[in-house]
């Protein structure tokens, strides 16, 4: 899933100042040793792809680093990634020893933001990542929301939103992360009661509902008055799901099973009419 690049961009970050101003941070180039390079503390990314680094690494190995990673110097001597870690990354795959690198002067909010930005404009973070990015800078710079949204270009309302994220239930981020949901599904359980939202997230999963499906269903459970609390729904065994596939070729219709308790249940066939019953009695014909 394509991820939408924040607003202003890098610009953002530095607001309107003159454009020399602008490019001091960035007037410094050199070719430095990777074994000096360190990865950022804060890069909001937490996973990479394999296969797409190995790809890279190949495309160096014929064609070397064509856009030099930016760092930071620090005051140990190394060099703190701000962007470029999937480069870094893969230069190291391909056996590199150092790499052309630009080297701004930028204090520790900036570095964050900066990161942030960069990895959300040139790759597909996922809206968690986005989130705990975001979260990080409000904790760590002391941000408020609207000081945020303007650091990293974004409206006050989608930095609102990605922040609501990090309030779901842990099942409900974790679908998210692994791409079972997306961000307007994960919108919609938020505005569902909190004791419905992982029943919301089964429903999205197993039923493959669209955004727009998962928001009329959490606005049925919003409108339906308080009800006792229900057991979770039983987990049956594969067996079961295989009968109901079995049957509903015959009945067209819903096919539900229930077990009680003590292991008995029984089979609930839909039908919509009369009709439905002298169908059903003549696909049995024709199979016998």
């Amino acid at each position: 899933m394509k991820q939408k690049g924040l607003g202003r961009g890098l610009d953002a970050i530095f607001g309107s100042d003159p454009i020399d101003v602008k490019l001091k941070p960035m007037s410094e180039m050199a070719e430095i040793d990777i074994a000096d390079i360190i990865p950022n503390p804060t890069q909001p990314r937490t996973q990479f792809d394999e296969e797409a680094l190995d790809e890279l690494a190949d495309s160096i190995r014929q064609l070397g680093v064509i856009q030099p990673v930016t760092v930071k110097r620090t005051d140990g001597g190394k060099y703190i990634i701000i962007s470029g870690e999937r480069r870094w990354r893969a230069a190291q795959r391909a056996d590199l020893k150092s790499l052309p690198a630009y080297i701004r002067e930028v204090d520790d909010e900036n570095l964050h933001a900066m990161a942030l930005v960069e990895n959300i404009q040139r790759q597909d973070l996922n809206a968690i990542e986005i989130a705990l990015g975001m979260q990080r800078l409000i904790d760590e710079c002391h941000l408020t929301q609207d000081a945020l949204s303007e650091k990293v270009g974004k409206k006050r309302s989608s930095v609102s939103n990605y922040l609501r994220l990090l309030k779901l239930p842990d099942e409900v981020q974790l679908a998210l992360k692994e791409g079972l949901i997306s961000m307007g599904h994960a919108k919609a359980i938020a505005g569902a009661p909190a004791e419905q939202q992982l029943r919301v997230l089964k429903r999205c999963v197993k039923k493959g509902l669209s955004v727009r499906q998962a928001e009329e269903l959490v606005r049925m459970l919003s409108e339906t008055p308080a009800q006792p609390a229900q057991p979770e729904e039983e987990e049956y065994p594969e067996s079961y799901s295989r009968l109901v596939e079995l049957l509903e070729p015959c009945f067209s219709q819903e096919i539900s099973i229930k077990r009680t308790k003590n292991g008995g249940g029984r089979i609930v066939i839909g039908f919509s009419d009369d009709k439905d019953i002298e169908r059903f009695i003549e696909r049995f014909s024709q199979r016998s």
